[in-house]
């Protein structure tokens, strides 16, 4: 489905707020992909289509994702606003036609992140926490630079910064975040994780 089509179906389906911020993470994305030497065309349908699941009820991700065979954790069960990545990665592919695995990938992942992600999976997981609508999270400015010359070590300050927030407010955190934050800080502590010109071609 091309672009044109994308903005228009999540016009339909988000309300105002999420469209905007939809529209935001895609183009911030594309910014990040011209930047970091991805694929800008991707790292926009991403974008468009990352929060697809986002505006369902919580009993309709729970029903979704029972349908879909789709694994909910004890964590997402009394957070079920957590099961809108998968859910939308599944959703993109079936509703919206999207057939990228990268960018399915880039859906699935871009809550908790995931070892291992590639350079558009970390390109939306950053754009979806640094677009322009975003005022509140401790340590914008910082994030916001690091995005462009590190995007590694802005994976890492991201999820220390939502650690910290969730011990903080004694949320449940999810154990998908806490395994993208140690693979991370291991590898940036052997030296490959500083988004070098390698890594950024690798996606790793």
């Amino acid at each position: 489905m091309d672009l044109k089509k994308l903005r228009k179906k999540m016009k339909k389906v988000m309300d105002d707020e999420r469209y905007e911020h939809t529209l935001s993470v895609a183009y911030t994305a594309a910014n990040l992909a011209a930047v970091h030497g991805a694929d800008v065309e991707k790292a926009l349908r991403a974008g468009m289509l990352h929060d697809c699941a986002k505006c369902l009820t919580d009993s309709e991700k729970l029903t979704l994702c029972e349908k879909f065979h789709i694994n909910i954790s004890a964590v997402e069960y009394r957070n079920p606003s957590l099961l809108h990545a998968e859910l939308g990665a599944k959703l993109a592919k079936d509703l919206y036609e999207e057939t990228d695995k990268d960018v399915l990938n880039a859906i699935s992942s871009h809550t908790t992140g995931r070892p291992g992600m590639s350079l558009l999976e970390k390109i939306i997981f950053v754009a979806d926490y640094i677009e322009p609508g975003r005022n509140k999270a401790p340590n914008l400015k910082q994030i916001r630079k690091l995005a462009y010359d590190d995007i590694d070590l802005a994976v890492i300050q991201i999820l220390r910064d939502t650690m910290d927030y969730l011990v903080k407010t004694k949320s449940d955190i999810h154990p998908g975040t806490q395994w993208t934050l140690e693979y991370y800080l291991k590898q940036s502590k052997e030296g490959r994780g500083h988004g070098s010109k390698r890594n950024r071609e690798t996606g790793n």
